[in-house]
């Protein structure tokens, strides 16, 4: 695929690739100048030293890898268009290096990046802006990097440390979660409550798996936005700038506020709520208490995470052809429009072939396309508070695991694994399809010549060689039921 009209003659013949969701920020980050000293993705080398030891081949301290993943076909290039989602290039990779990751086996290439064009997509990017444009403060800065809400706990410590280090604050939400959108508008909400002058800044900087090492990346980000110290949980050593950790607060239930615990009657300390805590009260639509956040981030998290019985599910069912899926993912479709109170879609597997895949062959590829199409639509459905029932074949562990991604950005995912045995799936062979897979006529047949990846992460198992139609489904509505997603009969 070579570059679209638009782009200077020079450029309109060169390969494109579109990164992936982290992979773009990290390529909006590097274009800002945000992750200097780098200059472009890193190469084998860096790679491997920065994971080792967290700092570059030169010894300049870095915490994570910058990388970029290509498919093996565009390694022999010296140039290559980075465009978004939509299309629009971004920026020109000049390739220094291409390489193999050792433990993936994924191609990588490295090499410095060259704006095209800002990124100018996605809600409050009016907020977002470049180190350069935001205005220097005289004095201590103090940033608080974060992808929660701030709770009246830390918004007491914030305004308890910045008082004490005279510092300017700098908020910087850290986008490229699952509610991006909310936690701008939670951060917007108490901008009352935060220290005279506090800016906010967006940041796309999805989390990395280590925490010590993300809360490096973190500081790094917040020195190039101009910040002098980060306020965080844990102390980060090799940090660019100091990191402030405050001291423990707690709720003084005898007075009604938070305050330093070192203050608090100890037989009056009431701690916050636990994720799962507030995660509970948010699944059953319950009132977030005050004393724990400002009603404007009460009233975000209730966005988004919506109570069950109005959140968008997903239920999935994964078999073999033949095992009954379809039977069973007709039946709850019909019992769910028949107890009313959700909207429901019903993505069959042999309807989204005719339909949404037509024109698609039965390789892995095509297959597994087939089933990313099936969860695209799935995702949306259930990002718009509906019931999406999808029943393909999906064989592969891999991609399931990808809906099952794409799915809970919007909402919840239930897999059912309908468990069958494949003597009983080709007893059936109501098409057809085994005899012929027998035969030799049909080429990579799941069971038969392709094989069936079972899957070791489903919330229901089924086996319909042991049980009807109808107790089959209403085991899926009992756990709809148990789960909170369907309200009982």
């Amino acid at each position: 695929m070579t570059a679209e009209a638009g782009l200077p003659d020079t450029l309109r013949d060169l390969p494109v690739w579109t990164p992936d969701a982290v992979e773009l920020a990290d390529l909006e980050l590097l274009l800002a100048g945000v992750y200097r000293p780098l200059t472009g993705f890193l190469g084998a080398f860096d790679t491997a030293m920065v994971t080792a030891g967290g700092r570059l081949a030169d010894g300049t301290p870095w915490p994570v890898p910058v990388t970029l993943t290509v498919p093996e076909e565009l390694i022999a290039h010296r140039r290559l268009v980075l465009q978004d989602p939509e299309g629009v290039p971004l920026a020109v990779l000049a390739i220094t290096e291409s390489w193999q990751d050792p433990t993936t086996r994924a191609w990588r290439l490295a090499g410095p990046v060259e704006a095209l064009r800002a990124p100018a997509h996605g809600p409050f990017h009016r907020l977002r802006r470049r180190p350069d444009e935001v205005a220097r403060a005289e004095g201590p800065v103090l940033a608080v990097a974060t992808r929660e809400p701030l709770h009246r706990k830390q918004l007491g410590q914030l305004r308890q440390v910045a008082e004490r280090l005279g510092a300017h604050v700098l908020v910087l939400p850290l986008l490229g979660g699952e509610h991006d959108e909310a936690l701008v508008r939670a951060l917007l909400g108490v901008r009352k409550e935060l220290p005279e002058g506090a800016e906010i800044v967006p940041v796309p900087l999805p989390p990395r798996a280590d925490a010590s090492r993300d809360v490096l990346l973190r500081a790094h980000v917040a020195a190039a936005y101009g910040a002098t110290c980060l306020l965080a949980e844990q102390e980060a050593e090799g940090s660019p700038i100091p990191v402030v950790v405050p001291e423990p607060w707690g709720y003084d239930a005898d007075v009604e506020v938070w305050r330093p615990v070192a203050r608090i009657d100890p037989d009056h300390v009431q701690a916050e709520l636990t994720p799962a805590q507030l995660n509970d009260l948010l699944d059953r639509g319950a009132p977030v208490p005050d004393w724990f956040t400002p009603p404007a981030v009460a009233a975000e998290l209730a966005v988004a995470r919506p109570p069950k019985l109005s959140r968008g599910v997903t239920v999935f069912f994964t078999g073999l052809s033949g095992s009954g899926k379809s039977t069973v993912a007709r039946g709850l479709a019909d019992a769910l429009v028949e107890r009313g109170g959700r909207t429901v879609t019903l993505l069959d597997g042999d309807v989204v072939r005719r339909l949404l895949s037509a024109g698609l062959t039965f390789s892995k590829a095509d297959r597994d396309l087939n089933i990313r199409r099936i969860g695209y639509v799935a995702a949306e459905v259930t990002r718009h508070g509906g019931v999406a029932i999808c029943a393909p074949i999906a064989p592969y562990a891999a991609t399931r695991a990808e809906v099952r991604r794409m799915v809970q950005a919007a909402g919840d995912f239930v897999l059912v694994h309908v468990a069958t045995p494949l003597e009983e799936c080709e007893r059936r062979d109501r098409k057809g399809l085994y005899a012929k897979a027998r035969a030799g006529q049909i080429p990579e047949f799941t069971g038969i010549s392709d094989p069936y990846e079972a899957p070791d992460d489903a919330d229901l198992v089924l086996d319909t060689s042991l049980m009807g139609p109808d107790e089959a489904v209403r085991r899926v509505l009992d756990l709809l039921v148990t789960g909170g997603w369907v309200r009982p009969e």
